[in-house]
């Protein structure tokens, strides 16, 4: 009787040490599918951007966000995170592309895969252009400012300035001759 009675004894002890480890992590795991949330802004960003982090749903007012795309954890602060969010800003590190999960450790437990963020790579930049040049300068002028200095005086201009400064020296020679004839 002895022995059966430590043996029904044994296999109630042994099933009780089954469940336990069970029961145990029944919470935890309830508390990791919990309410807490991030917001990665923006949610898209480049290498060496910064990325603003907002957090609801942790009770405490400090916490830590990480990803495998931040140079290192973003400090969460703020009012009680049950109401209010908690706020911190991280820098995505160089070399990384495609889409990352962030986990945020508040209450004393992480928070795994509770927001997202994609790192896309920078665009190239263009150098600008003006869209609609202002032509400034004597009511339209600025065009032909602008053929004069690409082009500038020929010699067909000097051979035109030369005869014009030839008329006018002999039409003042003339006019000196008239004078003294008439005195």
């Amino acid at each position: 009787m002895r022995r059966g009675s430590f043996t029904l004894r044994g296999i109630a002890g042994a099933a009780v040490l089954a469940v336990l480890p069970v029961a145990a992590t029944a919470p935890a795991y309830a508390h990791d599918q919990g309410k807490v949330h991030a917001t990665v802004t923006p949610a898209s960003a480049a290498a060496g951007a910064k990325v603003e982090i907002s957090v609801t749903g942790c009770e405490g007012t400090t916490g830590s966000a990480g990803s495998g795309a931040f140079t290192g954890d973003a400090k969460l602060t703020g009012r009680d995170g049950d109401k209010y969010t908690l706020n911190g800003s991280a820098t995505i590190r160089d070399g990384v592309e495609g889409s990352h999960d962030v986990t945020v450790v508040c209450d004393g437990h992480p928070h795994q895969g509770v927001g997202t963020l994609r790192v896309v790579q920078p665009q190239a930049e263009q150098p600008a252009e003006p869209v609609s040049p202002v032509r400034a300068g004597g009511g339209g002028t600025a065009q032909l400012a602008a053929h004069a200095q690409e082009a500038g005086p020929g010699t067909r201009h000097a051979v035109i300035g030369l005869i014009l400064a030839g008329v006018a020296a002999v039409a003042v020679a003339f006019r000196s001759v008239r004078r003294r004839r008439s005195e």
